[in-house]
């Protein structure tokens, strides 16, 4: 049977990035310390990197985005709700 793997939260990357990014410690003691492998570590450091101008951009457009895809989902919820209730009336005549 196969191992599943392990799902971290985002709160313990960032928690863990930011521990590597301060350099207090080096990256195998904080794998040896969390019982991550020390390239995980890198992964998410450099992913931490990467994103950070992201956090205090003012064009928050993946806000927006999320708005719209729920929007989107509520229209096709709906839509497949009347379809299914339009069947099931036909089913019973």
């Amino acid at each position: 049977m196969s191992k599943k793997r392990k799902q971290y939260s985002s709160e313990f990357k960032a928690k863990v990035a930011l521990a590597a990014i301060r350099g207090e410690e080096t990256v195998p003691e904080l794998a040896a310390r969390y019982g991550l492998h020390p390239t995980q570590i890198n992964n998410w450091k450099r992913q931490l990197i990467e994103q950070a101008a992201e956090v205090f951009s003012k064009d928050q457009s993946a806000g927006k985005a999320d708005t719209s895809t729920k929007d989107d989902l509520h229209r096709v919820i709906g839509q497949l709700t009347v379809e299914r209730d339009f069947l099931a009336r036909k089913l019973n005549h």
